[in-house]
Parts: structure tokens; C-alpha cells; sequence
């Protein structure tokens, strides 16, 4: 008798093995390079985040509105320009072996997107269950469940817009093989005119296509850098460190851009929300500087434990990026209403001198979270291919639509919270989820058993 039987898969193989198994080919670069922008925007997060506790609630604000002379800190901790920039480099790099092996754009789209949606569909479904739950226990007064729900949503804004240009990288990819370098300064110059339609003829609601000429451009240097235009001559890098450089500090003191790098509640023009030229100049610094870095960099990773380190770090780094608010929640609330914590006065000497423990304390309470999720981040067992046609391929782009979508409602609104507001942000979890299911991202794939057939 034919019967189905379930196994466990094969033992996954470890960092270790992974490691050594790396081909020399691989730019090793790139995956420090990932590593180091999210633990950058992460200690970000934690470092202006002023959280406290007074009269029996918690009291939160941003460092650099507190201060706004700190704000030019955001050109060293706004980095994700260079996370979009590697983006550019892999996902081309995996775009042309696909299609060397003869893969659609639907079954391509659906495998790199699940890398990214399987993480993230195990961080909604926790933040959509939880609030729900402690609010409807009366564990959670529906205030505070609201308060923490909008800081956990933060860093889901980053996620909306890079899924967008993964699916964008293929057709981007044909305009670039095409026309090549003449595409960048099209994106730029369309992104100025969009900054000149917003600021100059007040039609804000324009600003809206540059989230996606922004982040369009910024993906086109990673293309530049992988087929070699970036680095075939020794000043380009320099060229581009200093040009960028220029145009930035033109931006700000004389065109009146804004000095933050990161958007602010209570800021009148924004250079994130939508992004702006100002953004695309610091993305041409950063490409500049990490460029002059590389040669270097990739020799050091060469040594067998310093590239253990970063094979390491990527197998969780979306789930340490995804959580890292989550652990500034839990870090408040288990150190400023015990009065574990002093409460000095913010930006005082003694203020400053606490923000390492502060930082260390939020990186603690980040530990569980990783032990607990990173196992979302291992490949799942492919998703069965895709029929071919159109329906398939409309169905995968608009799932990458939707479920970015929903990311972004999620990212301004949060999380529904019983008492609260719930239709859009209900709105936003429907909105991952459909996507999620039209892309055939598979939440528990990694844990499922392989089955078998035996006699």
C-alpha cells in the first residue's frame, strides 16, 4: 500500500557551512554593507527616541525636535539610501541568473519578495493579535496600547517602499541596458521638477511620484556599481563624494530643504515623506564614500571570522530591523514606570551620559525577539511555479501593490486598537495579507515538513 508520510526536513546548514561555502566571486561587500545600514538606522531609532514617564503616563518625543541643531546627525544615521543601493546591485544580480535559468518575472518576483513578506507577515499578525487582546483583557488601557502600536509600526515605511522596487528592478533593469548611464540624471531631473512643482508652485500632492523617482534613482546607482560605471575610473568615487556633498549643503542653506535627513511631525517640508532631491544628493555621497571603502573592506572580509560575523548577522537582519521598535516598548515599560531608570532632564550632560545604557538596555530587550522570529528568515521551500500568461503576472504585481500598501497604511496609522480607530488600520492588515497570498508567500513555510511518498 501507497502511503504519504511526513519527514523532517534535512538539517539546515549551519552559519559555519554557509560561510565556507561562499564562492570567492561573491562581493562579500554588499552583505556588510546591509548588515551595517540596518544596525545604523536601528541605533538611530534607539538614540532619538526621548522616552519617560511622568504623572502615571508615558511621555515620548524626537531628539531632533527637541533640539533641531542635532538634526544634521541624520546624514550619518539615514542610510537607507545605501540598503536600496545594494537592493539595485543583488536584485539585478538575481533578476539576470534568473532569467538565465529560464525563470519568469512572476515566479522571480514571488521568490525574492517572500523573503522579505514572511518576516513581516509574522511581525503584523503578532502587533495585529496583541492590542486587540491586552486592550480587550484590560490589560492595556486602549491609549497606551495605541502609543506603543505607533512607534512598533515605524520602521514598516522602509518595507512598503523597498518591495516596490524589487518589483521595479527587472523593468528598470531593460531601460538601463538600453539607455544606460543617460537614466539616472532623467530620474534626478525628474525628481527636481516634482520638488520645484511642490515647493515652488505649492502642489504638494505631487510630491507623491517621488517616492517613486527617489527610490528609482537611488536603485539605478546599485546598477551602475554592479556593471562597473562607478569604479572603472579611480575619481569617480571621489567625484561623487564631493559633488554630492556640494549639492546637499547648496540644498540646505540656499534652496531652504530641510536639514533632517528623516521626516519630523511638525516639520513643514519633509526630504522622506515624500523623499526628496536632498535624498538623492545624500544617496550620491554615501554611494561615493562606500565606494572608496570597498577594495579594502572586501580583503578584511576575506578572513574567515569577520565573515562568519556577517553571514551570521543576514540571517536575521530583517527580523533585528523589524523588532528593533518593539524593543524600545519594551525597554519603557519595564525600566521608567519600576524607576529602574533616572529621568534627567533631556539633551542635560546626564542625559547624554545615560544614552549608552539606554541603547544597551533597548538591545537587550531586542534579544528575545530575535531568538524567537529569526527562523521567518530562512528559506522556505519554493512556492510551486506560477502558470504563465498575464493573470499570473497581474496577479504577482499587484500582490507586490497591495501588500505595499498595506504597509504604508500600517506605517501612519498602526495597528487597530479596540476603542480606536480600527477601519484603517484593519484596512492596512487586509491589505498585507491579500498581497501576501497573491505573491504565494507562505508565513510558516521554513517550519513545514517535507513530505514523502513511501511504500
Amino acid at each position: 500500500m501507497i502511503r504519504r508520510e511526513r519527514r523532517r526536513a534535512p538539517p539546515r546548514p549551519t552559519v559555519s557551512e554557509l560561510a565556507a561555502a561562499t564562492p570567492s566571486t561573491r562581493n562579500r561587500y554588499l552583505d556588510l554593507l546591509r548588515v551595517l545600514s540596518i544596525l545604523v538606522v536601528v541605533v538611530g531609532h534607539w538614540l532619538m527616541a526621548v522616552l519617560g514617564w511622568h504623572d502615571g503616563r508615558f511621555t515620548g518625543k524626537n531628539l531632533l525636535e527637541i533640539d533641531p541643531g542635532v538634526q544634521i546627525i541624520t546624514w550619518i544615521f539615514q542610510v537607507v539610501p545605501i540598503f536600496f543601493i545594494v537592493g539595485g546591485f543583488t536584485n539585478v544580480a538575481s533578476w539576470t541568473s534568473a532569467r538565465a535559468r529560464g525563470q519568469s518575472y512572476t515566479d522571480w518576483l514571488r521568490s525574492r519578495s517572500s523573503r522579505l513578506l514572511r518576516p513581516t507577515l509574522v511581525f503584523v499578525a503578532f502587533w495585529t493579535a496583541l492590542p486587540v487582546l491586552a486592550v480587550l483583557a484590560g490589560i492595556l488601557p486602549s491609549g497606551v496600547a495605541r502609543t506603543a502600536g505607533d512607534e512598533v509600526a515605524l520602521p514598516l515605511w522602509f518595507l512598503a517602499a523597498y518591495l516596490l522596487t524589487v518589483a521595479a528592478a527587472p523593468p528598470l533593469f531593460a531601460a538601463h541596458a538600453r539607455f544606460g548611464v543617460r537614466v539616472l540624471p532623467l530620474l534626478i531631473a525628474a525628481t527636481a521638477l516634482v520638488d520645484a512643482a511642490r515647493y515652488g508652485l505649492d502642489l504638494r500632492f505631487l510630491g507623491v511620484a517621488n517616492h517613486v523617482f527617489v527610490w528609482l534613482a537611488v536603485l539605478e546607482v546599485g546598477f551602475l556599481w554592479r556593471d562597473g560605471t562607478l569604479t572603472n575610473r579611480r575619481w569617480i568615487p571621489w567625484g561623487m563624494l564631493a559633488s554630492g556633498l556640494v549639492v546637499l549643503i547648496g540644498l540646505v542653506s540656499l534652496v531652504d530643504y530641510p536639514v533632517s535627513m528623516v521626516g519630523l511631525t511638525h516639520a513643514i517640508r519633509s526630504n522622506t515623506f515624500p523623499p526628496s532631491l536632498a535624498l538623492v544628493a545624500l544617496a550620491v555621497v554615501q554611494t561615493g564614500a562606500v565606494l572608496l571603502v570597498e577594495p579594502a573592506a572586501n580583503r578584511w572580509l576575506q578572513r574567515p571570522r569577520m565573515w562568519w560575523g556577517v553571514a551570521f548577522a543576514n540571517t536575521m537582519v530583517m527580523t533585528f530591523y523589524l523588532w528593533n521598535m518593539t524593543a524600545v516598548v519594551l525597554a519603557a515599560v519595564l525600566v521608567f514606570p519600576t524607576g529602574l531608570a533616572p529621568q534627567p532632564e533631556p539633551l542635560s550632560v546626564a542625559w547624554w551620559w545615560l544614552r549608552p545604557a539606554w541603547i544597551a538596555v533597548c538591545a537587550i530587550c531586542l534579544v528575545p525577539f530575535l531568538f524567537a522570529f529569526r527562523w521567518a528568515e530562512r528559506p522556505g521551500h519554493p512556492p510551486t511555479p506560477a502558470a504563465g500568461g498575464w493573470p499570473s503576472y497581474a496577479a504577482a504585481l499587484g500582490g507586490a501593490v497591495t501588500a505595499s500598501g498595506g504597509l504604508a497604511v500600517l506605517a501612519v496609522v498602526a495597528f487597530p486598537v479596540p476603542g480606536e480607530d480600527v477601519i484603517l488600520p484593519a484596512l492596512g492588515v487586509v491589505s498585507v495579507a491579500i498581497g501576501s497570498f497573491l505573491l504565494a508567500v507562505d508565513p510558516v513555510g521554513p517550519l513545514r515538513p517535507v513530505p514523502e511518498e513511501a511504500g
